[in-house]
């Protein structure tokens, strides 16, 4: 999983560009992403892979693949936990990518006003949701009736071995 978490002044339209780039970087390892909002501010880019990879080969991977992104586009990504790195960037946290980690999943109401959910969406849906708050306990019935198939119906099938990407060094990470 890729929380991108938005800093202060970056808008949902730069947002939705860090998930598609993201997902560009995956699609060229071999991988499959979904994406979903996450009752906050921020996107979360999911990545289904088969369960044989240990918790250090998945963090050493997310992580190797966040700093990649952040070193690219330093203006645009920061894969650090300094908030002081934050303003008008994007924070690329790997970090929910270890054991006791913990990330809110999929139709989790936040405790926040409005109680916005966490919903899996579409990438075509994605730039007109114009934020990653945009379900509520409220809406997120009429959302349902509306959409024809789940977002994720493919996700168990698209479940790939992380060593498509080349397995990670355990001693480092």
């Amino acid at each position: 999983m890729f929380d991108l978490d938005p800093g202060d002044g970056v808008g949902w339209e730069q947002l939705v560009t860090g998930a598609n780039e993201v997902r560009k970087r995956l699609h060229a390892l071999g991988f499959a992403a979904f994406v979903k909002t996450t009752g906050g501010k921020g996107l979360h880019v999911v990545v289904p892979i088969e369960p044989e990879a240990s918790w250090a080969e998945a963090r050493a991977f997310s992580k190797r693949l966040a700093t990649e992104i952040a070193k690219d586009a330093p203006d645009l990504y920061v894969a650090t936990v300094a908030k002081s790195a934050r303003p008008g960037r994007i924070f690329l946290d790997y970090l929910r990518n270890q054991r006791g980690a913990t990330a809110v999943s999929a139709f989790s109401t936040r405790a926040r006003p409005g109680a916005p959910v966490s919903v899996p969406v579409t990438w075509d849906e994605l730039p007109s949701l114009g934020s990653g708050g945009r379900f509520t306990v409220e809406t997120l019935a009429s959302r349902l009736r509306a959409i024809w198939t789940d977002p994720w119906t493919e996700f168990s099938d698209a479940a790939r071995p992380l060593n498509r990407a080349g397995r990670t060094d355990r001693r480092r990470s």
